[in-house]
């Protein structure tokens, strides 16, 4: 699986995380613009938290390379 498909997964289910989260404490709008209007206001919102989560969150292949030394740096001995 490529890091491109983790990150579509991980926003995936992040966003359906929040717009569930926002979409509990709505109440049914009787007026039916009102309420389309404030559903793309909550599917926006719901991605924006998804992918201000994503990146707060380390990057894998930073945390991965993090060890090795840069071509050149490494000291050889024993």
């Amino acid at each position: 699986m490529s890091t491109q498909e983790v990150f579509i997964q991980q926003f995936a289910n992040l966003f359906h995380y929040y717009s569930e989260a926002l979409s509990s404490g709505t109440e049914q709008a009787s007026v039916r613009n009102s309420a389309a209007v404030n559903d793309q206001q909550r599917l926006f919102e719901a991605a924006r938290l998804a992918i201000q989560d994503l990146e707060c969150r380390p990057c894998p292949e930073t945390e991965a390379r993090r060890y090795f030394a840069k071509p050149g740096e490494a000291e050889w001995g024993c």
